[in-house]
C-alpha cells in the first residue's frame, strides 16, 4: 500500500511508486509533458507504461529516485508489472477526424499532396490505355510491322513492364538518399526521355528501347508515389488516399483509351504518335508541383533531420505544433525510427555501405518480416495474375474472341475501362470502413467466378458465336462483372497494402520488392497472353481464374486488417515484433521519448 507520497507540481511522481496504485489526479499534476489525450478518463495503458518505464530507466542506470526528482517517499510497496503486459507503442489510435470523403473534405492540404503524387499512377494507366488501341491500328502496324505477330506485340508491350521492374531496384536507394519527393522529380525526367523516344521512334528497335526507358520511369513513379502518400497520410485517411493511386491509374487508362479511340481516325502516323507524346504532360506536372509540398516526416526521421519533423507534420495536418495528436504522432515517428535503427544495428552488427544494403534486402525474407513480404508481394502478384492487364492490354482481342465485331470490341473495351474507374471510386468511399482483408477475399472469389463462367461459355460456344449470340453477350457480362469486382478490391489494394505493412527502416525496399513483383508479373502477362489465346483458347480463362481462387486462400490465411492503424502500429498488427530483446528496446525508447519535452526529442 502506498503512503505519504508528495510531488511537486512540475515533477513526475516518485517512480518507485506502485504503477497500479497511481491515481488519475496524481497523473494530471505529475507530468505536464504527457499529452492531455493520455489523461482523459481512466489512466491509459500508455500512462501506466510511462510510469513503469521510468522505474526501469532509473533502476537500469543505478540512480536513486531522490537523485532524479524532488519529493519525499516513505513506506512504499513496489508492485512488479511483467514487461510482457506493457504496451510497445507510444500512443493508441490517433484520430484526426472522420474517414472517407468527409475526412478528405477536412484535410484538403494532404489530399492535394496525395493527388499530385498519384499522377505517377496516371502516367502508367495512360500507357496501358494507349497501347490497347495502338496494338490494333493499321497505321501503327504499317510503321512497325514486327508488332503484328503475337510475340512481337507481346514483347513490345511487355518491355515497359520489364523496364519498370529494373527501376524498382535503384529507386529505394534514391528515395532514401534524396527524399521521396525529390526522387519523384528525378524519375519524371527518365519517364519523359522514354516518352520522347517512343513518340519519335523510326523503327521497332527504337520503339522497344523507348518503352523500356519509359518503363523505368513508370515503375519508379508507381513505387515512390504510394510510398510518399502512405508516409504523409493520417491513419484515418491513409487507405482512402492510397486508393488515389489506383484511381489515377484507371483514370489514365480511361482518358488515354478514349483519346486514342478518337485519334485512330486521323490520317497517317499522327494517329498513334500524338497520344504517345501526350503522356508527358501529367508526369511533368508531378515533377514540378511536388516541390510545393513538405518532405515526408518519416523520411526526415530516417535521415535524422528531427528538427524538421514537427513543422512538416503540423503543415500536413494543418494543426498547430502544440496539438496533442500531432505531438503524439511526432513522438511515435521519432521512437519508431530510433527503434528501427537500433534493431538494424543489432541484426547486422558492424555492417555498413553495400554490405548493409544487401543485408537489408535479404532481411525482407527473414523471420520478423516474411509475412509482411508475403502480403506486400502477394497482393501485387495476385493483382496481375487475376488477369486484369490481359484484358486492359488486349481487351479488343479478347472481346473479339468472345464473338464481337472489331468495332464493337473497341467500344466494349472502352466501357470495360470506364466501369473499372467507377468501381475504384466506390472503393475510395468504403476502404477505410470495410477494411482491406474482406475486400481481398471478396475480390478473389468474384474473379474466380467470372473467369470460370467465361471459360465454360468460350469452351462450349466459341466455335460458332454467330449461332450463340446470347452466350457471347453472357461472356461479355461476366467480363464486366470481373472488372467491377477487381476495381473495388485488388485494383486499389495492390497499391495500398505494400505501402502500409513494412517497418520504416526497410519500407522503401519492401515497397520496391512488392512493386517489382507487380512489374515482373505484368511483363509475363503481357508477353504470354497473345500466344496463349492463339494456342489454348478457353484455357487462358481457366488459367487466370485459378489464380483468383488461390488469392482467396492467401488473403484468408496471411492478410491482417490494417485499417485505422498508424504505420508505427504495424508490429502489433502482424504480431512479429522481432523477439523479446527488440520489444524491450522499443519499450525503453518509448519511455525515453514520452518523458522528454518536445525540445529534447528533437535532438535525440
Amino acid at each position: 500500500m502506498m503512503t505519504n507520497v508528495e510531488v511537486s507540481s512540475d515533477k513526475p511522481p516518485d517512480i518507485n511508486t506502485s504503477c497500479l496504485s497511481t491515481s488519475p489526479s496524481l497523473a494530471a499534476t505529475a507530468s505536464p509533458a504527457i499529452p492531455n489525450s493520455f489523461l482523459s478518463g481512466p489512466p491509459s495503458s500508455e500512462y501506466w507504461y510511462l510510469i513503469c518505464n521510468m522505474a526501469d530507466y532509473l533502476k537500469d542506470s543505478h540512480k536513486s529516485p531522490l537523485d532524479e526528482y524532488e519529493g519525499t517517499v516513505e513506506n512504499i510497496d513496489i508492485v512488479t508489472v511483467p514487461t510482457a503486459e506493457l504496451p510497445q507503442r507510444i500512443a493508441g489510435d490517433i484520430a484526426y477526424g472522420p474517414q472517407g470523403v468527409r475526412g478528405i473534405a477536412q484535410s484538403p492540404y494532404v489530399f492535394g499532396a496525395a493527388f499530385l503524387a498519384s499522377l505517377g499512377g496516371f502516367s502508367f494507366g495512360y500507357d496501358q490505355g494507349v497501347i490497347s488501341i495502338i496494338n490494333v491500328m493499321d497505321s501503327f502496324h504499317e510503321a512497325f510491322p514486327e508488332a503484328k505477330s503475337g510475340f512481337g506485340k507481346g514483347f513490345m508491350t511487355g518491355m515497359l513492364e520489364f523496364g519498370a521492374f529494373l527501376g524498382c531496384f535503384f529507386m529505394p536507394w534514391l528515395a532514401d538518399k534524396i527524399s521521396r519527393k525529390r526522387a519523384l522529380s528525378a524519375v519524371v525526367v527518365i519517364f519523359d526521355i522514354g516518352a520522347i523516344l517512343q513518340t519519335a521512334a523510326v523503327n521497332y528497335e527504337m520503339l522497344v528501347v523507348g518503352r523500356t526507358i519509359g518503363g523505368i520511369g513508370v515503375g519508379t513513379l508507381a513505387l515512390a508515389a504510394p510510398l510518399y502518400v502512405s508516409e504523409i497520410a493520417p491513419p484515418n485517411l491513409r487507405g482512402t488516399l492510397l486508393v488515389l493511386e489506383a484511381s489515377s491509374i484507371v483514370l489514365g487508362v480511361v482518358v488515354s483509351y478514349w483519346l486514342t479511340f478518337g485519334t485512330r481516325l486521323m490520317e497517317g502516323e499522327i494517329s498513334f504518335r500524338l497520344p504517345l507524346g501526350l503522356q508527358m504532360v501529367c508526369a511533368t506536372l508531378l515533377g514540378i508541383g511536388i516541390h510545393f509540398f513538405p518532405y515526408s516526416p518519416r523520411w526526415l526521421a530516417l535521415v535524422d533531420r528531427n528538427d524538421e519533423i514537427l513543422p512538416s507534420l503540423s503543415r500536413l495536418r494543418q494543426l498547430p505544433e502544440t496539438d496533442d495528436r500531432v505531438q503524439a504522432e511526432y513522438r511515435g515517428i521519432i521512437a519508431d525510427a530510433k527503434f528501427q535503427k537500433l534493431a538494424q544495428q543489432r541484426r547486422y552488427p558492424g555492417a555498413s555501405g553495400i554490405k548493409l544494403e544487401i543485408n537489408s534486402w535479404l532481411g525482407l525474407f527473414g523471420v520478423p518480416t516474411w509475412r509482411r513480404t508475403a502480403v506486400g508481394c502477394g497482393v501485387l502478384f495476385f493483382q496481375q495474375f487475376s488477369g486484369i492487364n490481359a484484358f486492359i492490354y488486349y481487351a479488343p482481342t479478347l472481346f473479339e474472341s468472345l464473338g464481337q465485331s472489331p468495332e464493337m470490341a473497341l467500344i466494349l473495351s472502352g466501357v470495360f475501362n470506364t466501369l473499372q474507374l467507377v468501381a475504384v471510386w466506390i472503393c475510395f468511399l468504403i476502404i477505410d470502413k470495410v477494411g482491406r482483408r474482406p475486400l481481398a477475399i471478396f475480390g478473389g472469389i468474384g474473379g474466380a467466378v467470372a473467369w470460370g463462367v467465361m471459360a465454360i461459355l468460350v469452351g462450349l460456344y466459341s466455335a460458332n458465336w454467330e449461332a450463340n449470340v446470347a452466350a457471347g453477350w453472357g461472356a461479355v457480362a461476366m467480363a464486366y462483372f470481373f472488372i467491377l469486382v477487381f476495381g473495388v478490391s485488388y485494383a486499389p489494394l495492390g497499391w495500398a497494402l505494400p505501402s502500409e505493412v513494412f517497418p520504416s527502416a526497410i519500407r522503401s525496399k519492401g515497397v520496391a520488392l512488392s512493386t517489382a513483383t507487380n512489374w515482373l508479373c505484368n511483363f509475363i502477362v503481357g508477353v504470354v497472353t497473345p500466344p496463349m489465346m492463339e494456342s489454348i483458347g478457353f484455357g487462358t480463362y481457366v488459367f487466370y481464374g485459378s489464380w483468383c481462387a488461390l488469392a482467396v486462400l492467401w488473403a484468408y490465411f496471411l492478410v491482417p486488417e490494417t485499417k485505422g492503424k498508424t504505420l508505427e502500429q504495424m508490429d502489433e498488427v502482424f504480431k512479429d515484433n522481432s523477439g523479446h530483446e527488440e520489444k524491450e528496446q522499443m519499450k525503453a525508447i518509448v519511455a525515453d521519448m514520452m518523458r522528454r519535452p518536445v525540445a529534447e526529442v528533437i535532438s535525440v
